[in-house]
């Protein structure tokens, strides 16, 4: 029998407990009785905890009464993740998890894992809102921005909310076999491997600066004529700059090329194009700025892991 605990604090997010353990207790119905898994939540408090919806959790055990060598710990997210630091709750980490077999967080729980330094040298991820907080954060720790979940050696993590779904299948798929894994996922309707990673639901472009520069001025312009041809010196013209001049003080004001946003911002377009009208694609492709059909799918398909046909399917 596989034991999994879920370490509980204050404002916690509730799907980020509750969906993982409904994979793992609807697992249990495949399983024989000595293969099952047996699920326990642990709590930083005595008493009732409240997650971030304002539903009241009374976990199993407090903290200070865990203390197995559990196969699997998990640490969910929420506002508590990250803007408390649970001192007390940080401490009981550094001894727990070397005695358990693998450890992880769902969404924002990686930011209690990195606070613990657990995160330091391990591959990472985390909800595409919070990756690059994330990553000023904890340096130590390399996080990927487009994963849905992550296992580097007896770490996992996993991406916003209902990606710690995605995580728990992967680990009964790995304890128990694809089979058992694609019959929860059916029973959850959820697919068992998803199309495209977190960029698919993240916007590539941030919003522009508001103090107003001529980088921010080229950046307005671009964004208002997304339909026309730019080239690193047409944007350097608008700059008053020379190319190599003004490629230089857009990466350092941005943190991209001006190629990078560009094509970022038509990116952008064509998925509220998608999203929000019935344009054919040719359409979708002229206004964005793409030139044709042919060269947005490619571009979709790289940056976002899905065709804009299939992006038009998912969230339309």
């Amino acid at each position: 029998m596989k034991t999994v605990a879920m370490i509980l604090f204050p404002d916690f997010l509730l799907l980020d407990m509750a969906g993982p353990i409904e994979v793992f207790s609807i697992a249990n119905r495949y399983l024989e009785a000595d293969q099952r898994y047996q699920v326990s939540t642990i709590g930083t408090a005595s008493g009732a905890l409240r997650a971030s919806c304002g539903v009241n959790i009374l976990a199993d055990r407090h903290m200070n009464e865990a203390v197995e060598a559990y196969d699997l710990l998990l640490v969910p997210g929420g506002p508590g993740a990250y803007n408390d630091r649970h001192q007390p709750l940080l401490n009981w980490l550094h001894e727990a998890v070397p005695r358990v077999a693998c450890y992880g967080s769902i969404c924002t729980g990686a930011f209690i894992l990195g606070e613990a330094g657990l995160l330091d040298g391990y591959r990472v991820t985390t909800h595409w809102h919070y990756t690059d907080r994330l990553i000023k954060r904890f340096p130590k720790a390399c996080v990927e921005t487009d994963q849905i979940y992550i296992q580097d050696r007896n770490l996992m993590t996993s991406g916003g909310v209902t990606a710690g779904i995605d995580l728990a299948l992967a680990v009964v798929a790995q304890d128990h076999g694809k089979k058992v894994a694609q019959d929860v996922a059916k029973v959850l309707l959820v697919l068992m491997k998803r199309q495209g990673g977190q960029a698919q639901f993240s916007p590539l472009m941030t919003a522009v600066a508001l103090q107003e520069t001529p980088v921010t001025r080229v950046q307005n312009h671009v964004l208002e004529h997304l339909d026309e041809a730019f080239s690193i010196e047409r944007m350097a013209g608008l700059a008053n700059m020379s190319a190599r001049h003004f490629s230089r003080t857009f990466a350092r004001e941005v943190g991209m090329t001006p190629m990078d946003f560009l094509q970022g911002a038509r990116i952008d377009r064509a998925r509220s194009l998608l999203e929000s009208t019935d344009l054919p694609l040719k359409t979708v492709a002229y206004k964005s700025g793409f030139g044709s059909v042919r060269h947005m799918r490619f571009l979709f398909s790289e940056r976002i892991g899905l065709t804009p046909s299939q992006y038009r399917e998912q969230f339309s």
